[in-house]
């Protein structure tokens, strides 16, 4: 959620930085219903005010043993005007909430205008792998190797699903472990969190109101839960209502889930098998940070994703987003690509983003300074990393003539000294 007081006193600056993500709106409105709401709690407060006074006198009435008969009415009419008065404050607070919640996080100042043609590439991994044979893709290779089952993972579940199979099933628990030992190397803390959340989590996170529709809703009793498409989502209400220490901070978290998002592949090549389903596998990096610690706290997250992918031998890129293509909450995200060769395509396996204090306005996440002030945290999420891209990653660029494929050695260890898949 933006700084109320940025938009009443800075409001085309506001909209100027808007502008850069593609989104044009008018803050007439929005002022006002503040001022609306300002004389509200003024008129509220004045018959509050006389409504006390007029008790005071109800009790000197008494004493007098005078008729206080009219006095009670008169609160009573009072009462009856303030009633109307609160409700009315609570329709236009209401809509005030509405209008502000679906405004979307200003970028950063020096991120390029416009969408994704706009995005730069700042850092590339390794040279492009070259073969001398016939490159397989992802979807033949892991078939011929029976490390993926899509026709079964179809029949049981539905198309934009797969099944991960004996080597296949264990290279993809290799990468979890893999991560989860970096991550607890620097010293993140390992959260398991609850795969079914709350709105709430949803709208602190930023995902809604504009992104209901993404999301896996449950059926039943309760319409307000849904499946966490991505366990950033639930880390980054954590401290959801909560005024930390200053002393507590940087808080760093990190998780593995399942996510489940509405967006499973298309036919087109680029995003067969297992590029882009309704379910994959992610370990998630969270940290909250003070407002002056969080550029630091950036670059320390995209150096720990970039390492995990410089263990693991790939090609890649990195990725600065233009201000259309940086996501509803975010002020700024660098995605790292990974290199697919049988199409000649880049894919994002991690995406590095700060909030500011987006998310923490939304979300009342705070901490008390050194003076005893109240102030935002700042939230930054970073994919630590997605798997469903590595594996078709790994599968392409360390495949052999023979058909088969070498595991990185990194991840040798966590196979059982298993060196290759054939």
């Amino acid at each position: 959620m933006l700084n109320q007081e940025l938009l009443l006193n800075q409001p085309e600056l506001v909209q100027k930085a808007l502008s850069k993500k593609g989104v044009n709106v008018s803050f007439d409105g929005f002022i006002e219903m503040r001022n609306q709401r300002v004389n509200l709690i003024q008129e509220i407060e004045a018959i509050r005010a006389k409504r006390n006074q007029l008790s005071k006198e109800i009790g000197v009435y008494k004493r007098e043993k005078r008729d206080t008969e009219n006095l009670f009415k008169e609160i009573e009419n009072l009462k009856g005007s303030m009633t109307n008065q609160e409700e009315i404050l609570k329709d236009i607070e209401d809509k005030i909430n509405e209008f502000l919640l679906k405004l979307p996080n200003l970028p950063d100042e020096d991120l390029l205008a416009g969408d994704k043609e706009y995005n730069q590439v700042i850092y590339t991994h390794l040279e492009q792998p070259k073969f001398d044979f016939k490159v397989l893709d992802h979807v033949e290779l892991a078939t011929k190797l029976n490390i993926i089952d899509y026709e079964r993972a179809a029949k049981i579940s539905g198309k934009g699903t797969w099944i991960y199979s004996n080597i296949g099933a264990r290279l993809e628990w290799a990468l979890l472990n893999f991560f989860i030992d970096q991550h607890h190397k620097d010293q993140y803390e390992f959260m398991l969190m609850p795969h079914i959340l709350n709105y709430q989590s949803g709208l602190t996170a930023g995902q809604f109101p504009k992104f209901e529709e993404d999301v896996f809703w449950l059926d039943g009793e309760d319409k307000q839960k849904f499946l966490l498409p991505t366990s950033e989502t639930a880390l980054i209400n954590l401290h959801r209502n909560e005024i930390l220490s200053e002393n507590q901070l940087p808080r760093k978290y990190f998780s593995y889930s399942p996510c489940y998002r509405k967006e499973a592949g298309s036919y087109r090549s680029e995003e067969r098998g297992m590029i882009r389903g309704y379910q994959f596998n992610k370990v998630e990096m969270i940290q909250f940070t003070k407002a002056e610690d969080s550029d630091k706290a950036f670059d320390e997250m995209l150096e720990k994703a970039k390492s995990l992918m410089n263990q693991l031998g790939l090609h890649y890129q990195v990725s600065k987003l233009a201000a259309g293509d940086v996501a509803f909450a975010m002020s700024r995200t660098f995605d790292i690509e990974v290199y697919l060769p049988s199409i000649n395509i880049y894919k994002e396996v991690s995406s590095v983003s700060n909030s500011r204090d987006f998310q923490a306005r939304r979300g009342l996440i705070r901490y008390r300074n050194s003076k005893g002030e109240i102030e935002y945290c700042h939230t930054l999420n970073g994919s630590g990393l997605a798997t469903s891209r590595l594996v078709p990653a790994i599968l392409e660029q360390y495949q052999q003539k023979d058909g088969s494929v070498k595991i990185p050695e990194v991840l040798v260890p966590y196979m059982g000294g298993l060196t290759e898949i054939r």
